[in-house]
């Protein structure tokens, strides 16, 4: 059975690897109105909690993290959102390049992140947060293998956290802003940090090549998704099997003890549709978290999973563009649509169109697409600070798109850095200027 809970005896990562018999375990679902107060919907979340004394004296943002340039825009998180700064995510880059260089086997995984998912390029900015107090940034940089707290008015370093392996990827902050969770990619590992000091919370093992992460129940549960090997060309589908052990592994965020573990090769099975990847991609939970919406490998379109019942339920087929390129070995890391968010009242979903070039707001009751809106390599979806709009990283264009979540329509872009990537809300000090340049 792999929907399980963890054995009560504190296994070894050995042991939580090794399949065995458990009974059968389901997550209790959440209340909504508590859980949509800390934005648990995965493209809504992305600032850490102010402490309420000092909310005055801050500005809330966004952060769009530029993964070729080594840079994050800062920019308004409503209205005009227009652009307020920028923040060097690389200031000790010249000592990092040092380091590589130095070491073999660093500098063997540092060209392959350039030659594979970089498409080419260094990657120096994956995802970003904000510290409560809104101070600092805290950063995974994929191709330094680590995650980096900067402080957002000096510019300089607060502290540096080297992931295990060669790779950092898709981080989340939890509810009440003390801890983020880093997926390390190449030791499929998700560590979770204390976001103020950078030490090591604990961390857990996960399925091949971990990647979304997820603080649900208020904070009590770390979900996170594994997406195998997307870097291979065995990208026909009766290879998918090649791709390695992918999964949702679910753990207790205090403890970092398995709690169950879900399989969907086995419920895109059931449901009809053994033609689908079960690589995970970008998700979004409705408020309530009683459903999951979930994008998988090579598809465009997405699925509906409900949490109670462990089944998936719907899915949806979104349009093909008639330019994209049908051969699946030039999808970017085996993406085709690659981004979600969900409306904060929950009756909307944004998808980001990667390969095809648009996104789209689809109606969550009746699954129906508004307007195809016309994006380059969208590559991400998260919410405005006034949750009105969908917003998404143009990676192709470099700019970054508001799209009305009530019309469908686009309303604003606004140019960023090379190669936008993820979004997220954040909070600097009130009156926030860039840093000295570095």
């Amino acid at each position: 059975m792999t929907r399980k809970n963890a054995d009560p005896r504190t296994p070894a990562p050995a042991e939580r690897q090794a399949p065995r018999a458990r009974r059968r375990h389901r997550l209790p679902v959440a209340l909504a109105a508590a859980l949509a107060a800390v934005a648990a919907t995965t493209g809504a979340a992305g600032a850490a909690p102010a402490p309420q004394g000092e909310r005055a004296e801050l500005r809330e943002v966004m952060f769009v993290g530029n993964n070729w340039d080594g840079t994050a825009d800062v920019i308004e998180s409503s209205g005009s959102f227009g652009k307020l700064g920028r923040i060097n995510v690389v200031p000790d880059k010249q000592e990092r390049l040092d380091e590589i260089y130095a070491n073999p086997v660093k500098l063997l995984f540092f060209l392959g992140i350039r030659n594979g998912p970089g498409e080419g390029h260094d990657q120096f900015v994956d995802d970003m947060y904000s510290t409560p107090d809104g101070k600092s940034m805290v950063v995974s940089r994929p191709s330094f293998a680590d995650v980096v707290s900067i402080d957002v008015t000096t510019g300089k370093l607060n502290w540096r956290f080297p992931v295990s392996g060669f790779r950092s990827d898709h981080m989340a902050v939890s509810p009440d802003g003390k801890r983020v969770a880093v997926s390390a990619s190449t030791s499929n590992t998700v560590h979770v940090l204390d976001i103020e000091t950078g030490e090591e919370a604990g961390s857990f093992k996960t399925g091949d090549k971990p990647h979304e992460n997820v603080f649900t129940d208020g904070g009590k549960h770390l979900w996170n998704m594994s997406i195998g090997d997307v870097q291979t060309n065995s990208d026909a589908p009766w290879l998918d099997w090649t791709k390695g052990d992918r999964k949702i592994t679910v753990v207790d965020a205090e403890t970092f003890e398995e709690v169950e573990v879900i399989d969907m090769r086995e419920r895109l099975d059931a449901f009809g549709r053994k033609d689908l990847s079960d690589a995970v991609r970008p998700v979004a939970f409705t408020p309530d978290e009683s459903k999951l919406y979930f994008q998988v490998s090579f598809y465009n379109g997405f699925l509906e999973y409900d949490v109670a019942e462990d089944r998936i339920t719907r899915d949806k087929t979104l349009p093909k563009n008639p330019d994209t390129d049908e051969d699946r070995t030039t999808w970017v890391n085996d993406s085709r649509h690659h981004g979600m968010s969900m409306s904060p009242q929950g009756d909307k979903l944004c998808v980001a169109g990667t390969m095809d070039d648009y996104a789209t707001v689809v109606d969550r009751e009746t699954l129906e697409e508004g307007p195809l809106v016309t994006a380059s390599k969208p590559y991400w979806a998260t919410v405005s600070g006034d949750g009105k709009s969908c917003v998404i990283s143009e990676s192709g264009s470099d700019q970054v798109t508001a799209i009305d979540f009530g019309t469908g329509e686009k309303t604003v872009s606004v140019p960023v850095g090379d190669h936008p990537q993820r979004v997220r809300i954040a909070h600097v000090p009130d009156g926030w200027t860039s840093p000295p340049a570095r």
